[in-house]
């Protein structure tokens, strides 16, 4: 089966967008507006006139069910969405460059509290947030990227640090935070990143992961599965960090001191001072971790707080006015997640990739995206099949990762201002804006 035919049948099975950016709706928290601009980003129509540039953004893709997102919510999601193009926008319409536009856009997602990236960044096994960011420049080929940092507040600024003021492409963990204090950035204290949503969120998946892993229990004795693996210190207070997943407390072992209700943990002293940043920031404070598991009770993606299957990963890619491409990508990788697991936003060429025809950037199953090197592979089949942009974007995501088992979706663009927006699952949260100023922002695979 050829590519050409193959997206063809996948574009008319699979939720997918492509197009020229243009004025076909605008975002409006109505439900009218809300269903004009799902049709506007599900249309294979041309519009009339071809820009000169433009910008598109996601903010994570998987199982997004209207029965699970709230009006309310959705409503304050769409904002955001629209919130994080205009920013892009003022930067193009200025005669800003691409590169620009996607900090800028990015940076707004990583601000909100509603996507899991920068402050609203989920947990991992040790109740530690681990931040993961990429930028790419297509008219240079630079690109920076961090990963497993824990008090940067907004990732992509610090990744597009690593491209413009060092040698290197990518930068990890403590290492990545030195660098960011040479370069004059500050280091926030890891409670910056604290919601009780994300909290809880981890709590949920660790009750999952001890119940699956739980030894069925004697006759005659109570069962020990759905105890909470951190029981909270007293009554309304939040878990206790400071405590084994899986171990309650008890009398005879007291907890870490205990937060207040909805504060996190203060964090201990460092054992040695090149353990830690400096300038006032308190580190995150692991748990005590536990043995290594065979598996996980949770499937990668599975938000906790909604319920919904979704993989939560922020990415703008922008055309300026000049020609030139940018793509950035921003994540806070998966809940639960352990011994420092990285997913593909960082990873150049698999959640992140720019040159001077085409920009991608990813949201999904990372561990796919990195094998298939999903946003390399789609520009690679713009320059060396010189597929349209729609077709190579539909074939990788509908075909080629829908075949492997991979999970997700991808925003790209090319030069001449075309744009896909293909995702293999019920939803994608997504946006563009084009030189008129009107944003269009859509979620779900059906209007």
């Amino acid at each position: 089966m050829s590519p050409s035919f193959s997206s063809r049948m996948h574009r008319g099975l699979l939720a997918s967008t492509a197009l020229l950016l243009a004025p076909l709706g605008c975002a409006t928290s109505s439900q009218a507006g809300a269903a004009r601009d799902e049709a506007a980003l599900r249309t294979d129509e041309p519009p009339r006139v071809k820009p000169k540039w433009g910008l598109v953004i996601h903010g994570g893709a998987g199982v997004i069910s209207r029965e699970n997102l709230t009006p309310e919510r959705e409503a304050a999601m769409r904002a955001a969405l629209t919130q994080a193009l205009q920013a892009g926008h003022a930067v193009l319409a200025k005669g800003g460059r691409s590169m620009d536009a996607v900090t800028a856009a990015i940076r707004v997602m990583e601000d909100s509290p509603y996507f899991n990236a920068g402050k609203g960044a989920v947990f991992n096994h040790d109740g530690v947030n681990e931040l993961d960011a990429a930028v790419m420049d297509g008219k240079t080929r630079m690109a920076g990227a961090v990963a497993g940092v824990h008090h940067i507040q907004n990732p992509i600024d610090l990744a597009r640090l690593v491209m413009e003021k060092s040698p290197h492409v990518m930068m990890v963990g403590d290492g990545a935070e030195a660098f960011a204090q040479s370069q004059g950035m500050p280091l926030v204290d890891a409670k910056y990143f604290f919601t009780e949503e994300r909290w809880q969120g981890l709590q949920r998946a660790l009750e999952q992961e001890k119940a699956k892993q739980a030894p069925p229990a004697e006759q005659g004795q109570p069962s020990t599965q759905g105890l909470s693996p951190v029981q909270p210190s007293a009554p309304g207070q939040p878990p206790t960090p400071g405590v084994t997943p899986g171990q309650p407390v008890t009398p005879e072992q007291p907890p870490a001191s205990a937060p207040q209700p909805g504060q996190p943990a203060t964090s201990a002293q460092p054992s040695s001072p090149a353990q830690l940043p400096k300038q006032g920031a308190t580190p995150a404070q692991p748990v005590t971790p536990a043995q290594p598991q065979p598996g996980s009770s949770l499937t990668p993606g599975v938000d906790p707080i909604t319920g919904d299957h979704k993989f939560g990963t922020v990415g703008a890619v922008a055309l300026d006015m000049d020609g030139n491409l940018a793509a950035g990508t921003s994540t806070g990788g998966m809940t639960n997640k352990r011994f420092g697991r990285v997913g593909d936003a960082p990873i150049i060429g698999a959640g992140t990739y720019a040159d001077e025809r085409c920009a991608v950037s990813a949201t999904g199953h990372g561990e796919f995206f990195i094998r298939y090197t999903v946003a390399r592979d789609i520009c690679a089949r713009v320059e060396y099949q010189d597929l349209p942009l729609p077709e190579a974007a539909n074939y990788v995501v509908n075909d080629v990762l829908v075949k492997a088992g991979g999970e997700g979706g991808v925003i790209a663009m090319d030069r001449q201002g075309h744009v896909a927006m293909p995702f293999n699952s019920s939803g994608m949260y997504r946006g563009y804006i084009s030189e008129d100023g009107t944003p269009t922002v859509a979620i779900f695979q059906q209007p």
